[in-house]
């Protein structure tokens, strides 16, 4: 069993501890708030034990009722990993504190690349079961992960030659009420590439990738509007037929409906999917075309989920001896990872149902 702790519960920390919760081979320690918020009672509903996150901390919790376990130190020393989902650069503050523990970190996408001794994608990222010395992983941001599930199959059948990438990044997440824009899209940045490329080549290396990004003033995820040039020219049904064999990435139907991310966090609701988290890519199959070399696509990447797998994964690669592919199908089964869509089929389209307003 392996014993694991988080620190931060916020948007990416509470959907790791429920993730690593729902892990038949992992114990959820603990996990850390900085402040007696919502937060620290949504993860006391949950039954997590709670710690401070810095030790000046623990009367601020007293006062407001809560009862803790104890500081981030005291966490650091009954688990076997820590997965950091502090705020962007907050990891690389912590860092020295895990080392002196002698506890093993994952980090987030937000942290500089060489915070860790190595950069993680469960799909793509090299093998590293030949580092004896590896004590830290770092998970890829969420559109990094995102690109780096499909690039990889594409790369591995085909092989790349360029792909290029336009980024249409939300402003904030929902709970982000000091993000923006409002009322604008802005280059972000205005420079290409945009800090997208190069991070993909800390997983794929060898694939040639430009990115340029926008931030848009909306919540719900990030688009892609995806252009790769393969080395070899295949037919659209193929492309379509092994993006379909990947288990995170989504093929929607176009009899679907689903028109944008509103109708996919919508669908996610419906189906089950707690927070109406989408973990995996969403491809619109009908902007998977072919033309000569070139193919284009439509993806939506959940900004808030799609590495949370990830990390559930990059935990077991510090801690255990499981293959790359028997975690993933471990994670993807205990949290539901597989979206397939009753509207998939060939079948006759259900009878429309005709409003009569």
């Amino acid at each position: 069993m392996i014993r694991v702790g988080v620190n931060g519960y916020g948007t990416i920390g509470k959907r790791v501890a429920d993730a690593v919760a729902a892990q038949s081979d992992m114990e959820l320690v603990g996990v850390t708030k900085t402040s007696p918020d919502y937060g620290a009672e949504t993860a006391v509903r949950r039954g997590y034990d709670l710690y401070a996150a810095t030790g000046d901390r623990p009367a601020a919790f007293a006062d407001a009722g809560f009862e803790i376990a104890g500081s981030l130190g005291d966490l650091l020393d009954v688990v076997d990993v820590v997965v950091d989902c502090a705020p962007a650069g907050i990891g690389e503050r912590n860092r020295p504190t895990y080392e002196a523990h002698d506890t093993p970190a994952i980090y987030q996408g937000g942290e500089d690349g060489d915070i860790a001794d190595a950069s993680f994608n469960a799909r793509a990222s090299e093998p590293l079961c030949d580092r004896d010395d590896l004590e830290s992983l770092r998970v890829v941001s969420c559109n990094t992960t995102g690109l780096s599930r499909l690039l990889a199959p594409l790369d591995e059948t085909y092989g790349v030659e360029k792909a290029r990438v336009t980024l249409v990044r939300r402003g904030g997440d929902p709970s982000e009420t000091d993000r923006g824009p409002i009322n604008d899209v802005v280059p972000d940045p205005a420079t290409v590439p945009s800090h997208h490329g190069p991070d993909v080549n800390t997983i794929l290396p060898s694939v040639d990738v430009d990115t340029a990004a926008l931030r848009a003033p909306v919540t719900g995820m990030h688009t892609h509007s995806v252009n790769v040039t393969l080395e070899a020219a295949p037919d659209t049904a193929a492309v379509r037929d092994l993006l379909r064999g990947e288990s995170r990435l989504f093929l929607i139907p176009e009899r679907a409906g689903l028109d944008g991310a509103g109708a996919l966090k919508d669908y996610a609701a419906d189906i089950g999917r707690g927070r109406g988290d989408l973990w995996e890519n969403c491809i619109w199959e009908e902007s998977i075309s072919v033309e000569g070399r070139d193919l284009y696509l439509f993806q939506n990447v959940h900004q808030e989920a799609d590495v949370v797998p990830e990390n559930v994964d990059a935990i077991r690669e510090l801690a255990s001896d499981a293959s790359r592919e028997e975690s993933m199908a471990r994670t993807d089964e205990a949290l539901g990872v597989g979206l397939d869509s009753l509207l998939s089929g060939q079948g006759p389209s259900p009878d429309q149902i005709v409003a009569d307003d």
